[in-house]
């Protein structure tokens, strides 16, 4: 057997250099209305003798890589002992392996041991990425997240306790313009909370024919203009308490990419949105964003 991939495949902008491993197959949630990622996949974990012939394929052509990547859409939700198999296999055949990434919900976390978190941390976790999304509950609601706020910040609380970094990521304009300042504002109340290592936000984008597709076209919901995203952007940085949190808004669905440590360079961050909306012709044309 050959290193291969199911498609679809996505990962994180930061794990682009990563070798990536199928864990999971699909996202044992795979309900959230704004995304499409794995609506033709049906969820599984992968067997361990699924995964040893992966890794026993690539690390032929792959010996020397430094970074891996465990999708698919909730690779934590995997049971501990078959991760630690996983973990032990790919230190011992990639000998230069310093990073290992993985995605996560928040009810992954809540359901395992800490002292399991912990031992995947010691195992060499060094990277878990978990969505917040919103801080307002109503709209994890309407979104279909599956968490509550209260869910996703204990669990990222749980994950950081047991030594596991984290990368948050939020969505600027998922609230839409009636809830925006609302959500802006929760969202750095929440993500303040969990107060990760590190924090991307993404602007809404709608994948054609998904849930929210077919709310914006009966009129149900309407996207934010590129002007209200740096507002809600501002607004959500101007209420952030961060502790030395590495902040991007580097994805291809940004009008503007950003990048600072907040909350020390939150002033400039202000300043270059502020500048941004002053002159709109340095904001990412519509045809260049994409999910």
């Amino acid at each position: 057997m050959g290193y291969y991939l199911v498609p679809p495949v996505y990962r994180p902008p930061s794990e682009a250099a990563s070798l990536i491993f199928q864990v999971t197959l699909g996202c044992s949630h795979n309900a959230c209305s704004f995304c499409v990622s794995y609506k033709g996949k049906r969820f599984r974990v992968k067997t361990w003798e699924e995964i040893e012939a992966d890794i026993n394929a690539a690390k032929v052509y792959y010996h020397n890589i430094t970074r891996v990547f465990l999708a698919d859409g909730n690779a934590m939700v995997a049971e501990t002992g078959l991760l630690l198999k996983v973990l032990e296999k790919l230190y011992h055949d990639f000998p230069y392996l310093e990073r290992v990434g993985i995605y996560a919900r928040a009810s992954d976390f809540l359901s395992k041991k800490p002292e399991d978190l912990k031992k995947l941390s010691e195992a060499g976790i060094t990277l878990a990425y978990l969505g917040l999304e919103s801080g307002d509950d109503r709209i994890l609601k309407m979104i279909h997240k599956g968490s509550t706020v209260a869910e996703i910040i204990d669990g990222g609380r749980k994950a950081q306790e047991a030594g596991l970094p984290l990368s948050v990521t939020v969505i600027i304009g998922v609230g839409g313009p009636e809830l925006s300042e609302e959500h802006a504002i929760a969202t750095a109340k929440a993500a303040s909370a969990i107060n990760p290592a590190y924090l991307s936000a993404l602007t809404m984008l709608i994948p054609e024919n998904s849930f929210m597709d077919r709310k914006v076209k009966k009129g149900e919901f309407k996207l934010l203009t590129p002007e209200q995203t740096l507002q809600e952007l501002r607004v959500m940085l101007e209420n952030m308490t961060l502790t030395n949190c590495v902040f991007r808004s580097n994805h291809a669905s940004n009008y503007l990419p950003l990048k600072g440590v907040l909350n020390q360079d939150r002033e400039k961050l202000l300043a270059l949105i502020q500048r941004a909306l002053a002159h709109p012709e340095l904001l990412r044309p519509e045809f260049m964003r994409a999910l």
